[in-house]
């Protein structure tokens, strides 16, 4: 058994009473494993027909499984974006925000990114959803995530919530703080978090806490939902936060609390609060942002998309040599923080080169495409060539399983890889 902080312990048994042996004893058992089938990419039913796990539902979760074996994260499913790889009760959250097709919901304390792409599931290409990291070492593990995930409909921002605060006033009718806490609940998964327990840091986390749900509150129309989450047992930071959340604010009422222990369900510790904001201004939709530029800006990407890809690319943005599509042609964030578009590539020397976050958001009927054998895959995903049909010519999408890996270049039979090297296994 793992060894947890004394003072911790002392509180844990005052808190649980009768159930503190219970809760003690399930730091004896290995802590859960589980995925989140990406259903934007592959349906439940296809994905457990060729799962190389034996998985078995999370209840909580229609798209979420337990999983026996090893290498989660390194297979060529999961480099596909089939599936994600998330504690079982950190899934239990994003169901209560009771989505919609067309919502707009904001994740506001968003890396790595898992209930996020679980947001971007229930939303299913539709609404707008904006996935905010305020610490910049943690965004591009999250913007990692949303790529290989396929998320078509996010913006990926980098700001404090007082920033976004100013910026959204009102939009969102639904909003996740999933805040960032002293991780008590998280002990057995990740035990380096143990020796950077102290209640100084609970109360340094309850603080912080504090300050986003109030900017939360600026950026909730009124009607709208509010969800939030900790992986903490701690009152100062789950019933105490939310009970003096609502002392400030009258107009929000309290739909449900829950909190998740590791000795009554199979899954690590989180607490859970839904509020519903039941008076405020009706949300504004936000100011579109459009760019004219010259047919010449465009050219080399108009000439490079003829030749590979089977689709025409609409909302352009040009940035220097850069070039971006905007998701979502009726609403685009002007602001330089948040941007909901997408890479498309860059132009130089007149010749286009497509992104790796454009490949993994189509599909085989999009662009001139090759489907790989579960060895040629494992080879393109460790960077190497590989001989491919000699009628293949130019720029290919490499795919698995019907599933988007990334970009090749056809030349006499041979596919030169340009699978990103920092992703490469």
């Amino acid at each position: 058994m793992i060894e947890l902080p004394e003072k911790f312990l002392l509180r844990m048994r005052e808190q649980l009473s009768d159930e503190y042996e219970q809760f003690l004893n399930s730091y004896s058992a290995p802590p859960a494993r589980a995925i989140r089938v990406n259903t934007l990419k592959i349906s439940v039913d296809k994905f457990t027909g060729i799962s190389p796990f034996s998985v078995s539902p999370v209840p909580w979760e229609p798209s979420g499984f337990y999983v026996e074996g090893e290498g989660l994260g390194k297979t060529v499913l999961h480099a596909a974006g089939a599936y994600y790889v998330q504690e079982p009760s950190a899934m239990a959250v994003v169901p209560k925000l009771d989505i919609r097709r067309g919502d707009r919901v904001l994740d506001l304390c968003s890396a790595p990114g898992g209930k996020g792409t679980q947001i971007a599931q229930y939303l299913d290409g539709s609404g707008v959803l904006v996935m905010n990291e305020p610490y910049p070492a943690r965004k591009n593990v999250l913007a990692e995530n949303v790529e290989r995930l396929g998320v078509k409909n996010a913006a990926v921002s980098c700001a404090e919530p007082d920033y976004l605060a100013g910026l959204f006033e009102g939009y969102f009718n639904k909003i996740l703080v999933d805040a960032p806490c002293s991780g008590e609940g998280m002990f057995k998964k990740e035990p380096n978090a143990i020796p950077e327990w102290s209640l100084e840091n609970v109360k340094m986390c309850a603080a912080r806490q504090y300050k986003i749900l109030e900017a939360a509150d600026k950026m909730l129309c009124g009607g709208g939902r509010l969800v939030y989450s900790t992986c903490t047992f701690a009152p100062e930071e789950d019933e105490r936060q939310i009970s003096g959340f609502l002392e400030r604010h009258r107009e929000y009422s309290l739909i449900s609390v829950q909190k998740l222990y590791p000795h009554k369900i199979r899954g690590e510790g989180h607490f859970i609060a839904v509020l519903l904001k039941t008076q405020g201004p009706e949300a504004e939709d936000f100011p579109v942002f459009r760019q004219s530029y010259k047919p010449s800006d465009v050219r080399a990407f108009r000439e490079w998309e003829a030749a590979s890809m089977r689709v025409k690319t609409e909302n352009l943005i040009v940035v220097g040599n850069m070039l971006f599509s905007f998701c979502d042609g009726e609403r685009n964030f002007s602001d330089g923080a948040v941007r909901q578009t997408l890479f498309l590539g860059k132009t130089e020397n007149r010749i286009f080169t497509p992104s790796h976050s454009f490949a993994t958001r189509l599909t085989p009927d999009m662009a001139e495409s090759y489907e790989l054998d579960e060895p040629t895959a494992l080879k393109y995903l460790r960077g190497l060539t590989f001989e491919c049909p000699r009628n293949l010519k130019g720029w290919c999408l490499a795919t698995y399983c019907n599933l988007p890996l990334g970009w090749f270049k056809a030349v006499n039979g041979t596919a030169k890889n340009h699978y990103p090297k920092g992703l490469r296994i």
